[in-house]
């Protein structure tokens, strides 16, 4: 059956739009994105293979078939040879906070499996696609907080207390290990990438599908939960990623990367096309103008907030400028991370990207090494 199926070609997902209390219609009317219900939007999943959330392919041979059936049958072409799984392991979802997120956490890699019993956590990254001025992020316990002090307080409903406030704007990414607390809006707009998971704990006194009260048992049960999960230590911050130039007008903005993803930023004029090679599967999303894009035999126009996934086995991709798009893809740290700045002759870059602490709890494996 397996060869019997039609080649690997780009991929048109569904999109998943999430109608929660904090959204708004910044993801229609500022990125353009069209199809979305006349509602107030939260979030979109653009490649999800969360169970319950999984994506299913638009157009083309496979249409009809979801990302989860499509990893199965494919899961070295989609996502390079060796590799195996039963989930697609990265998550990429447009965010509008026009209010502001409930403060939670999503449990790490080794608090997932020993507290959630699911098979990975969710450490994410948030770049910022558009921000009023004064927008803020909470992010991270303030250094020298006991845990006793953190519970008290967001048991108050006092975050600020506990939380570090950092200021945000556009252009900026800052990279979210699980176990780390946070919050961002009102007035954010955000592309966010992630581990395959929707795990997390709140610590707020309302429901984020529709604001309704939560009970004190209900409340008091995830604030014990909260506690379990989180990372004293966490303290990201904003950065403005990593630039190197890709051609004549073409830059390439590597905005984090880690073992669990990468996010790269990149543009282009009329002067030369963007052409990449890839190993893994990429996610492509369009944050500007409509582009022309080709892959393998396969040609498309992606529209503005349009996400296309590039399996594996095509191995290069070609976007014709003016471009602005964002690649998202589970790296191989060495060779595609660290040989592309090695040979942009970007040394002190790559001593920041390694210079990271291992984390605490998963295990003391790789580490988690945010861009910037």
């Amino acid at each position: 059956m397996k060869g019997r199926l039609p080649g690997l070609y780009p991929l048109r997902l569904t999109a998943l739009a999430k109608p929660l209390v904090f959204g708004g219609q910044a993801i229609a009317r500022h990125l353009g994105k069209t199809g979305l219900p006349q509602w107030s939007i939260a979030e979109t999943w653009e490649c999800s293979d969360v169970s319950g959330a999984v994506a299913t392919v638009q157009e083309g041979p496979l249409a009809g078939r979801s990302l989860r059936q499509v990893v199965a049958d494919r899961p070295e072409e989609l996502m390079g040879p060796g590799w195996s799984g039963t989930r697609f392991p990265v998550l990429t979802k447009f965010i509008d906070a026009s209010g502001a997120l409930p403060v939670h956490l999503h449990a790490d890699d080794e608090a997932a499996r020993r507290l959630e019993g699911q098979p990975n956590g969710k450490t994410e990254a948030w770049h910022i696609l558009d921000a009023a001025p004064g927008a803020t992020a909470l992010c991270g316990v303030r250094e020298g907080v006991t845990a006793h002090e953190l519970r008290t307080a967001l048991e108050a409903q006092e975050s600020d207390r506990v939380l570090r406030r950092l200021p945000v704007r556009a252009g900026r990414t800052v990279h979210v290990p699980g176990g780390t607390p946070h919050s961002f809006g009102p007035a954010t707009l955000v592309h966010e990438i992630e581990q395959t998971s929707d795990i997390q704990q709140h610590a707020m006194r309302w429901n984020m599908e529709d604001g309704s009260p939560v009970g004190d048992e209900e409340f008091a049960a995830n604030l014990d939960m909260l506690m379990r999960q989180v990372d004293l230590a966490s303290r990201p911050e904003f950065t403005p990623g990593l630039r190197i130039a890709a051609g004549d007008g073409v830059e390439r903005v590597f905005l984090t990367a880690s073992r669990h993803f990468a996010l790269e930023r990149w543009t282009a004029g009329t002067a030369e096309p963007l052409r990449h090679a890839f190993a893994t599967a990429q996610i492509l999303t369009n944050v500007g103008a409509p582009v022309r894009v080709r892959s393998g035999a396969w040609s498309g126009e992606p529209g503005r907030a349009e996400t296309v996934l590039l399996p594996a086995v095509l191995g290069e991709v070609e976007v014709t400028g003016p471009a602005d798009v964002l690649l998202g893809y589970l790296p191989g740290l060495d060779r595609d991370v660290r040989a592309p700045l090695l040979a942009a002759d970007a040394l002190p870059v790559i001593r920041s990207l390694t210079a990271g602490a291992p984390s605490t709890r998963d295990g003391g494996g790789e580490r988690d090494q945010a861009a910037g």
